[in-house]
């Protein structure tokens, strides 16, 4: 497998973003690094990405919710569904046959290819439209607050909520 590194093309030029997303490079890579060593430690560096990776997709759904997202917008169904994979894979490889279920690095070996795959189009699409939204409102994301743009109406924040992934292109 090949590892995912951090490049320019990752870059979205918000940098609370850009700084979350390149621990996350980081972070796989290091998981990437492990698929040939021992399981124990291929284990507790997947989970130290998962535990990164939920930090990270909730960080940017409290920017989503403060900035005009719906809750089920597709964006935060993306995370939920990645998340979702990842956990699971870290209990089918930490199982210990404790669930009934035989220990399996398989999927968490799967999975880290896939990531490498999925993450920069998720970054370069869904991410890219969320920091342009966010960048468009003037928001400030260490105090929730816009700087008063009324780019969508008479206020800040979209008058409807936003259920697509915050592009102009998404529904």
């Amino acid at each position: 497998m090949t590892a995912l590194t951090w490049t320019d093309s990752l870059t979205l030029q918000h940098p609370q973003m850009d700084t979350t997303h390149a621990e996350f490079v980081a972070l796989l890579a290091a998981t990437d690094a492990a698929l040939a060593g021992p399981e124990p430690e291929l284990l507790a560096r997947f989970e130290a990405l998962v535990d990164h990776t939920v930090e990270h997709f909730a960080q940017e759904e409290r920017w989503m919710t403060a900035s005009g997202f719906a809750p089920e917008n597709c964006h935060a169904m993306q995370h939920q569904s990645v998340l979702g994979v990842m956990v699971g894979c870290a209990r089918r490889a930490g199982s210990e046959g404790g669930d009934g279920e035989p220990v399996d690095f398989e999927p968490l070996r799967m999975a880290v290819g896939e990531l490498a795959v999925w993450f920069p189009q998720h970054a370069q699409m869904m991410d890219a439209a969320l920091a342009q939204h966010l960048e468009a409102l003037g928001f400030d994301v260490a105090t929730g607050q816009c700087r008063g743009l009324a780019l969508h109406g008479d206020g800040d924040i979209p008058a409807a909520a936003i259920t697509g992934c915050g592009s102009g292109h998404c529904g």
